[in-house]
């Protein structure tokens, strides 16, 4: 999940292309290949962010922060809700007004096309911290947080090989595709920084504060997913893989912080088993949406087939409610003192 990713989608195909050409030339330890330019994106973003939080707190009139704020979990919601359950897991379904939303604000977020982020984002899942994850955890913190959008890719991220073709099969997605670059000035830049002016906010603050902060709050948000939730938690699920759970990230990131969880089912709409919605708002909204007939043929998954991942693969850390549990381990049970 992040930032401007590597290209637009319109080049997915040469890319892919590039790929397989080099794989024959991988040299035995890959070697970082900064892009200079990306690089100085991402400075002068944070730096603009950065004066932007000193603008919310010293000049922002309320309403400018509370609309940027509003952005903020819009935009959140939108790669959540939008790009990462809906269309790159098609965990469910949704009506058009939906889509419409969710494609409005996540254009506005500034991730690059659906398309690019689930190509990503798959490839991401099924080959999840190997050479061909496009964010591979295995190389450092800060490479699966940030320096993956800072470098040319692995040679043997296979993007290429992710199928896309229900994504090609949606006419919105494919306006998105092709209009990409010509919509972005206007809901990324213009919007956020002129509507405030109805309220009498100066453009300078505008644009510190509805732009470069927010942008550099969502993409954050959705970096410690890769970073974070690869590194510190539990394993209740599959303790052979990075993935984790972590509160602090679900709290952050909307809900997607139940990444063990997500890695062993990722096709459960709400990317969790448990937790309630102040720390799974992108559930909150899809049961939202739901009852009003937006969004359908919401997938989860039974308890007994939770139970038995949890027994096969989980490192113990699963929850137990007493004695009887289920989940409560052969070793845990014979260790307990009973008089």
């Amino acid at each position: 999940m992040g930032l401007v990713q590597e290209e637009h989608s319109s080049t997915m195909d040469s890319d892919a292309t590039a790929e397989e050409d080099h794989k024959s030339n991988v040299p035995s330890k890959w070697q970082w290949e900064i892009v200079w330019e990306r690089v100085a994106f991402a400075i002068i973003m944070h730096i603009g962010g950065f004066y932007g939080a000193y603008l919310f707190f010293t000049e922002a009139k309320w309403q400018t922060c509370l609309f940027t704020i509003f952005l903020h979990v819009a935009m959140a919601t939108s790669v959540t809700a939008g790009a990462h359950r809906l269309w790159s897991h098609r965990a469910y379904k949704a009506k058009l007004p939906l889509k419409i939303i969710l494609l409005t604000f996540f254009t506005m977020a500034y991730q690059n096309t659906v398309m690019v982020w689930a190509r990503d984002h798959r490839a991401h899942h099924k080959y999840c911290d190997t050479d061909a994850d496009p964010h591979n955890s295995n190389r450092g913190f800060f490479f699966s947080h940030i320096g993956w959008l800072l470098v040319r890719r692995h040679p043997e991220v296979r993007a290429n090989k992710i199928d896309l073709s229900d994504l090609f099969e949606d006419p919105l997605l494919r306006f998105q595709n092709k209009y990409y670059l010509w919509v972005v000035p206007f809901l990324t830049v213009l919007t956020p920084i002129y509507i405030p002016t109805l309220w009498g906010e100066t453009k300078m603050v505008a644009l510190f504060v509805c732009l470069f902060l927010r942008y550099i709050m969502t993409v954050h948000a959705f970096f410690i997913v890769n970073s974070v939730a690869h590194k510190w938690g539990t394993k209740p699920y599959d303790k052979s893989i990075k993935p984790v759970e972590t509160k602090l990230v679900s709290f952050l990131a909307t809900g997607e912080g139940f990444h063990n969880y997500h890695h062993a089912f990722p096709w459960d709409y709400k990317a969790a088993e448990l937790g309630g919605y102040l720390f799974n708002t992108s559930r909150l909204f899809i049961d939202l949406m739901a009852k009003i007939g937006w969004a359908y043929d919401l997938k989860s998954v039974p308890s007994d087939m939770i139970e038995r991942r949890v027994k096969r693969t989980g490192d113990g850390s699963h929850p137990v409610w007493g004695w009887d549990d289920p989940d409560l381990s052969a070793e845990d049970r014979k260790s307990a003192i009973v008089n």
